[in-house]
């Protein structure tokens, strides 16, 4: 559908990570009004509607997750029976009755609780600033099959994580768990040491924004299930007036977390 100047002007303006969905809800209900082209007043229309009505959407909960499902060729896992599982959580928490109780009827999308799922680093999905940030990851480790010397891994790791010398190494510090380079290695001397998910705890944008802290290791799906299932009930427990579980989370509770996943 085509946009005016003004329209595409205004459409600039919504923030980057949620405006591809604004831009199809505008489409949308341009649409459903009978018009082939958005224009100014089309965006202004959407904004009314969508202010008006925001209550009437809110389900208690955001689970997002990034494009790794369409195809994309960098997924480190497939992550598709844990939405499921998550959804399934997110729901039996029951966060909608919780946040009325807290917050009152006029809830806002800010209200939500946010857990996102990235299939790689990359973090498509901005793991970073959700309540709940899970992000797929193969650890990679070295085997006894002898290292050709073929640089493949090298030329294939982003994060310059592979050392060659006279035999290959991985650099922790660097290595993001990508997996690429136990794809790349054609002698076998690259595997998977662990594969599974990273997990981040309290991010948040806005005023006081906060990046979300990860916990250490790397989880497999029942892991991450428990650890979300605790967070919404650490969640539930010390939230009131819908304060952010970025807020609440202290060294405390992340300390016990730690211990509980060990």
């Amino acid at each position: 559908m085509r946009w005016t100047a003004e329209a595409e002007a205004a459409i600039k303006k919504v923030p980057f990570f949620v405006r591809k969905k604004v831009r199809s809800r505008v489409e949308r209900e341009a649409a459903d009004d009978g018009s082939t082209v958005v224009d100014i007043e089309a965006v202004k229309t959407t904004q009314k509607r969508y202010l008006s009505g925001m209550a009437a959407e809110v389900k208690g909960y955001q689970l997002d997750t990034c494009f790794g499902s369409n195809g994309c060729p960098n997924r480190s896992v497939i992550s598709d029976d844990l939405l499921k599982s998550l959804e399934q959580v997110l729901q039996a928490a029951n966060l909608l009755s919780f946040l009325k109780e807290q917050v009152g009827d006029n809830l806002k999308f800010h209200h939500e609780f946010r857990v996102t799922v990235a299939d790689c680093p990359n973090a498509c999905s901005q793991p970073q600033i959700k309540d709940i940030g899970i992000i797929g990851a193969v650890m990679p480790t070295i085997t006894d099959q002898a290292c050709s010397g073929c640089e493949a891994c090298v030329d294939v790791c982003p994060d310059d994580a592979m050392v060659l010398d006279e035999t290959v190494a991985v650099d922790s510090q660097r290595c993001m768990a990508c997996g690429k380079c136990i794809l790349a290695c054609p002698t076998g001397t690259l595997d998977e040491k662990a594969k599974g998910y990273r997990v981040l705890l309290g991010g948040k944008l806005g005023r006081h924004p906060r990046l979300a802290r990860e916990l250490p290791g790397i989880f497999n799906e029942q892991d991450v299930l428990d650890i979300v299932d605790t967070c919404v009930a650490l969640y539930k427990k010390k939230s009131r007036g819908g304060k952010r579980f970025a807020d609440l989370l202290t060294d405390t509770d992340i300390e016990t977390l730690e211990k509980q996943v060990r």
